[in-house]
Order: structure tokens, then sequence, then C-alpha cells
């Protein structure tokens, strides 16, 4: 075989022209006037944040993709990955914790209407792993391209979709309804599928790749939890919590319903919410009771 030739666009490439470093460092452009010493780090923390997003959806269309063509080991590394993302994600919101409550309102103003909750990647993932909820698209009707592409995310079937999919073609008893299901709208909870999952657990050894991919999504689902909770945690302690809670009002309305959120904490959050979601939190069959009984009650005594 003969030896390549190198691309004489490539002979010369060095390190800053493959990553592509100009454009890159060029694109922290703090506009506070005079210019604040803290707007780089909090510009620099949510640029790498969307970097490791743009990773982490790579990695989870990956993993769906594999789980469809009935390769669930090959997408074990790949969720391995996804993890260690997630750590990387949640880890880095210590050194914007440095950043204090007086540091940051000297330069909030220039962020005007902006919110990390305009970042469409993070809706995503947050559709690639099963999350359905149309009212997030509000925020990107201005962004047609965006929009087009969170829409038709939407219509895709999620990692956990794949997942059972892939437990139905080996021989488990997944209902025909949940197949059949339309992925557009929010998964309700299965009692047939829940005996699957038992069963696995009950028996790893029986199906053993089917019970790593389980503990695969919990994982992932984990700490995924974690970092929405670090992320409500650190905002409310630059920000201050009166404040915090208006700007990250779906943080808390996701933890309040999420079922690894701590009781404490979750009744905490629907003390927040307003009548819209306390009424819709009253007939949601995968919120916990309490909660249900608690948004009942603040509903009955008027309290919102």
């Amino acid at each position: 075989m003969a030896a390549r030739t190198p691309d004489a666009d490539r002979e010369y490439l060095d390190y800053a022209t493959y990553l592509g470093l100009d454009t890159l460092l060029a694109a922290q452009r703090p506009l506070s006037d005079p210019p604040h010493h803290d707007e780089l780090l909090f510009i620099v923390q949510h640029q790498t944040t969307e970097l490791w997003f743009k990773l982490m959806l790579h990695e989870l269309r990956a993993a769906t993709a594999l789980v469809r063509q009935d390769d669930l080991e090959g997408s074990f590394k790949i969720l391995a990955r996804v993890k260690h993302i997630q750590t990387q994600l949640l880890n880095q919101w210590s050194v914007l914790e440095t950043l204090t409550p007086t540091e940051y309102a000297q330069f909030r103003y220039v962020l005007g209407p902006a919110s990390g909750f305009q970042s469409h990647q993070n809706r995503l993932i947050e559709i690639a792993l099963g999350k359905r909820d149309r009212r997030v698209l509000e925020s990107f009707r201005h962004t047609p391209a965006v929009l087009a592409e969170l829409e038709d995310a939407l219509r895709q079937p999620s990692l956990y979709d794949e997942f059972l999919r892939w437990l139905a073609r080996r021989g488990f008893d997944v209902p025909r309804e949940v197949l059949d299901r339309d992925v557009s709208e929010p998964y309700e909870a299965n009692d047939a599928v829940t005996e699957v999952v038992v069963a696995i657990y009950q028996a790893p050894a029986e199906s053993w790749d089917a019970y790593e991919m389980a503990e695969k999504l919990v994982d992932v689902d984990e700490t995924y939890s974690l970092w929405r909770y670090r992320h409500l945690k650190v905002v409310m302690r630059i920000i201050g919590q009166n404040r915090a809670w208006t700007k990250n009002y779906g943080i808390i309305l996701g933890l309040c319903k999420h079922p690894k959120t701590p009781p404490a904490i979750a009744m905490s959050f629907v003390q927040r919410l307003n009548e819209k979601d306390l009424k819709h939190l009253t007939t949601d069959r995968n919120a916990k009771e309490g909660l249900r009984l608690l948004a009942k009650k603040m509903l009955t005594k008027g309290k919102v």
C-alpha cells in the first residue's frame, strides 16, 4: 500500500488552527461598561456548559441509534461517557459559586431578558432523555430554525422509548399501547412495564444486558437531577432566593415533581407554584401523593 501524501492544507496544521482557537477565544465579549472583572467568568462558565451540552447530545443520539439497532452493549460505553460529561457539568458549578451576589449585580443589567432557560441544547437533552413539555417551545418562537429542531426532536423516540422497544424485541411483555404510543406526548407510568423492570432486577443474571441498561439509565437520570438541583442552589446563592425563583421557575417546577427530590424540598417548591401548575399537579398521577394533597389544599385556601 502506497504511503499517504499529506494534504497541502494539512501539512502545516497546528494546534490552534485545528481547534479554531482564534474564533473560540474571541467569542467572549463582555458588555459591562466599565468592564467588570467577573463577567468573563460568567461567560466562560456558560459557554463551556454549551460545549459539554453539544458533546452530550452527540453521545445521546449515538446511544439511542445503537439501541434501535439492537446493539445494547455498544451503547454502554457511550452512556458511561455521558455520565462523566454530566459529572463535569455538575462539578463546574463550584467555579461559578465563587461569584458573590454583589459582584453579579454589578453586571447583571447587561444580560437583559437573557436566561439559561433559552438554552435550546439543554431542552434537546431533556427531550432525548424522555421529557415532553411543549410549553418550553414558547421561549424559541423568535428563532424558527431552533423551534423546528425542537419540534422535530419531540416527534422522535427517546432513549427510554427505544429501550422499551428493545425489550419487546427480546420477548419481554411490554404492552402494545406503550410501544405504539404517541412519543411526542408525555410518557405515563404503566404497571405492566413496571412488572417487566421488577422481573429484570429480581433475576439480573437472566438478562444482564437489560439490567445493565436499566442501571445506566438510572445513573444518567440521577446525575441530571443533581445537576439541575445544583444549578438552582447556585442561582439562589448568587441572586438570592426571592429573585431566583422568578428567574428559574421551570427548574423549581421540574424539581417539585421529580421523584428523587427530597420530600421537604419538594414541599417548599409546591408553595411557589402558580395556580395553573398547582391544578395540573393535583391530577398528575406521577407526582407524589403528599404533593398532590398540598396542591389541593393550597387551591382550596386560595393561597396562590
